[in-house]
């Protein structure tokens, strides 16, 4: 005879991330950290942070000893060497080796020190360039990469196998997630670094300022994309960190996507250049199409809340608000 023992019950089940955690957030001053910085503090967590002159990522062992030294309850791992293709294409010993190195010392680290959650941050480009769309998490290592952005797109592939083996290997509560293209307050609008849409700002807004007739811009414009306001990615990330603890890496995006040529239209009308937009189609136009599978994170229960034309104005007015400040 058997004797069907009671499971635990609800209230004996250990949340994944309990009210007012210790989070650490690596890479807080950029896009994605600031953004998750806002989001946690909202939510009523305390935020850990320290900047690059005070904590090189990069360093193994002064990483491993501040975490030891901090023992956050979780670390968002949004640090990363970031570019668009021209800066890809130039610097791919550094997307390569920066990048590796602070997913090594900060995930490393963080296990040394006991941290029970981890979430890393990876990105779409660890897709096959002819993968199918909208893409699944089941199509990651199925074919070759986008040649453009090879070395950074193999960096986070490693930090997707990282995460994993800490999970297999060590029982970590750790996980990974692939947000789509993003942008948002806290952008970076260099053109020789920036991703395409706040070069499209930039480069229509300048144009308006001095009156050119004409912009050119690199490509045939055919591409199509998927972009995601930065805010919504952070609301991602905490529902991840609250409900999900799963091997498979997570794709974080809107679930819908529009030509480079329609993205460019738009930002003519939000800048208001009223010009004439031509394409260099001998510029390479890297990936046809980039749109992710969002099933699994909506059946968590994510739904974004910034349509793209006002997320756009909102950061063309945060741009602006920033460059009259440093004048």
């Amino acid at each position: 005879m058997t004797t069907d023992l009671p499971g635990p019950s609800q209230e004996s089940v250990r949340p994944l991330l309990r009210p007012g955690a210790r989070i650490f957030v690596a890479g807080h001053r950029g896009l994605v950290g600031s953004a998750v910085v806002r989001r946690l503090t909202d939510a009523g967590h305390e935020v850990i942070t320290r900047d690059r002159d005070c904590l090189d990522l990069r360093d193994t062992a002064r990483t491993g000893v501040f975490l030891r030294e901090v023992r956050p309850d979780a670390v968002v791992l949004a640090a990363a060497k970031v570019g668009g293709i021209m800066a890809n294409s130039t610097y791919p010993v550094q997307f390569l080796e920066d990048n590796l190195r602070i997913q090594l010392s900060v995930v490393a680290g963080a296990h040394a020190a006991g941290v029970e959650r981890l979430l890393f941050l990876g990105s779409s480009c660890i897709y096959p360039r002819r993968a199918p769309q909208p893409i699944p998490e089941s199509a990651l290592l199925t074919g070759p990469l986008e040649p453009t952005n090879e070395a950074y797109a193999l960096a986070k592939i490693a930090g997707i196998v990282q995460i994993r083996s800490y999970r297999r290997q060590y029982g970590a509560s750790y996980i990974s997630a692939m947000p789509t293209n993003l942008y948002g307050p806290g952008d970076n609008f260099d053109l020789e670094t920036s991703h395409v849409l706040p070069a499209l700002i930039r480069r229509f807004h300048e144009a308006r300022r001095d009156g050119s007739p004409a912009v050119t811009l690199w490509g045939s414009g055919s591409p199509r994309r998927e972009f995601l306001h930065v805010d919504d990615l952070a609301a991602a990330c905490l529902l991840l960190l609250e409900r999900y603890d799963g091997d498979d890496p997570v794709n974080i995006g809107c679930g819908e996507d529009l030509t480079i040529r329609e993205l460019a239209r738009i930002i003519c009308e939000v800048t208001d250049y009223q010009g004439i937009v031509e394409w260099d189609a001998a510029k390479p136009d890297g990936t046809p199409r980039k749109l992710l599978d969002v099933s699994l994170l909506t059946s968590l229960g994510f739904t974004p809340r910034i349509a793209l034309r006002d997320g756009i104005a909102r950061t063309y007015a945060w741009w602006l608000e920033q460059t009259a400040a440093q004048v």
